[in-house]
């Protein structure tokens, strides 16, 4: 199948890189015009520069309301209208819990649960507008389960997931439908720093067997197609879910 995404305005947030940047480029492959934001502009230029004409670059920080308000409205303002957003920006920052600053409890919630509401938030009025949406939100296994360090991140990836389900029951009959999504150990930079207190990224990825039943990394482009399913129509009847794709690790 192509055009899955044929004459759909899309914003991806978190673009720079991993998958964010690997969802910006698939959505493009099968139509989608998509905004590319990311607080990186060096790299979220890049991603979109290499997507072309179908897509253009803002820098910006998701845990500012404005920020999001803004390049929500120049997307609809650009494009003619909004269709899918993908709030996948976001940060992971290990520690162990009673050591964590409170700059780090801040800046995990305000860009986590905060830069995905609002996200959501300013997206759902043009949604309204239009007729209907899609919303798709990243999560983590570590919003159903928990490892060691991530106690925080832990904390604010469970809080999407009931976000998502919350958003999804209060606009089901008014065409927007809102799903997170699961992923588990992808190879993508937000992961190195976790790597590192689990004995650096080598050991992680040598020993993925014990936690990871598939026996590797997922690559950023497999949770791309998953978004992908969610932001076409072929997800028509799925609201208020939490796709998991963890290559089995929570079946343990």
């Amino acid at each position: 199948m192509s055009g899955r995404l044929d004459g759909k305005v899309t914003i991806v947030t978190g673009a720079g890189s991993g998958i964010g940047k690997a969802t910006a480029i698939r959505f493009s492959e099968e139509g989608a015009r998509v905004t590319c934001v990311d607080i990186n502009g060096e790299s979220n230029a890049a991603t979109a520069s290499e997507i072309g004409e179908a897509a253009f670059a803002v820098a910006a920080d998701i845990a500012d309301p404005e920020q999001v308000r803004a390049y929500t409205d120049d997307t609809v303002e650009r494009w003619g209208g909004l269709h899918v957003v993908f709030n996948n920006a976001g940060v992971n920052l290990p520690g162990v819990f009673h050591e964590v600053p409170d700059e780090v409890i801040d800046r995990t919630l305000n860009v986590n649960v905060k830069g995905t509401m609002y996200g959501c938030r300013y997206a759902i009025p043009h949604m309204l507008r239009g007729g209907g949406g899609s919303l798709i939100n990243t999560s983590s296994v570590n919003g159903i389960v928990a490892e060691p360090f991530l106690t925080v991140y832990a904390a604010s990836k469970g809080a999407i997931v009931m976000l998502s389900k919350g958003i999804a029951l209060d606009y089901a009959k008014k065409g927007i439908r809102c799903n997170a999504i699961a992923p588990g150990w992808v190879d993508t930079p937000v992961n190195y720093a976790h790597a590192e207190m689990l004995g650096g990224l080598q050991h992680v990825y040598d020993t993925i067997d014990s936690f990871q039943p598939i026996g590797r990394p997922g690559e950023p482009r497999e949770i791309a197609n998953v978004a992908l399913f969610l932001a076409s129509d072929e997800s028509s009847f799925v609201t208020g879910t939490l796709l998991v794709a963890d290559g089995a690790m929570t079946a343990q």
